[in-house]
């Protein structure tokens, strides 16, 4: 009960036992959900986000938009760019020419780990930029046009 009185140094403490949790189990790649430790904590959402944000300043964790927060591995590259100029470079990787049919948003979900709503506003963007035809219900997506060397150069 001192710990809800004060919570100064609470998220402190959560932040260390999250980092020993990440550090004995090398398969986590998410820490648990702001839910899980406030519930598990009796501590308040806030002091749950200070807790994050602590592992964030250490180098540990990084919030990911619409979804938890994911843990970060000394050596392990992540790629930062926006999502639609991933999906854009796929063209260039897969070989891809115009004319060809693009992967689904299902693939493009598992092989990125992104939410399908999340890949469809993105298939929405690269349409809206004339790389990609328009898809619908049951139609794939082809490439209409190859993402410029300008694009694939920012990476």
């Amino acid at each position: 009960m001192a710990e809800q009185a004060s919570p100064r140094g609470t998220f402190l403490k959560i932040a260390d036992q999250l980092k020993a949790q990440i550090a004995a189990d090398a398969s986590m790649t998410e820490l648990p959900s702001l839910a899980e430790v406030t519930a598990e904590h009796g501590v308040s959402r806030g002091v749950a986000l200070r807790a994050f944000r602590a592992l964030q300043k250490e180098g540990l964790a990084e919030p990911v938009p619409g979804s938890r927060w994911r843990v970060v591995r000394a050596g392990e590259s992540v790629d930062r760019r926006p999502l639609p100029e991933r999906i854009a470079a796929l063209i260039t990787a897969e070989g891809l020419e115009v004319g060809a049919v693009f992967l689904s948003e299902g693939e493009l979900s598992t092989r990125l780990g992104v939410s399908r709503p999340t890949i469809s506003k993105a298939m929405g963007q690269l349409e809206a930029a004339g790389l990609l035809t328009e898809g619908g219900q049951g139609k794939r997506r082809s490439v209409r046009a190859l993402p410029s060397q300008q694009e694939d150069s920012k990476s």
